[in-house]
């Protein structure tokens, strides 16, 4: 008997903001600089959300939105911008513990 397999799909697990926003920073320190990961991380709270009122809010398409937070390219800090408002998360800085070296 062969065994079936199912996609796993972070964006059906993430239902509180609390979550979002953890799974957002974890997704952040992983990333290693890497903007469309993230990007693709704030696509999967889109998701989750719903991608239309993302769109509704943010002023983009959803067509423009699902390629722009694919994971397969960088969008603009401005569209980040957009989508982390309307998401209800807010972006922060801090000090890292340890200075990354130059």
């Amino acid at each position: 008997m062969a065994i079936k397999t199912l996609r796993y799909d972070v964006a059906k697990t993430l239902r509180t903001p609390e979550e979002m926003a953890a799974y957002l920073e974890a997704c952040i320190e992983e990333a290693n600089g890497d903007t469309a990961f993230i990007a693709k991380a704030l696509g999967d709270i889109a998701r989750a959300k719903g991608m239309t009122e993302i769109a509704r809010q943010t002023g983009l398409s959803r067509e423009s939105l699902y390629k722009a937070l694919s994971g397969e390219r960088s969008p603009s800090f401005d569209t980040i911008l957009k989508v982390i408002a309307a998401l209800g998360l807010k972006l922060s800085a801090g000090v890292r513990d340890e200075p990354e070296a130059a």
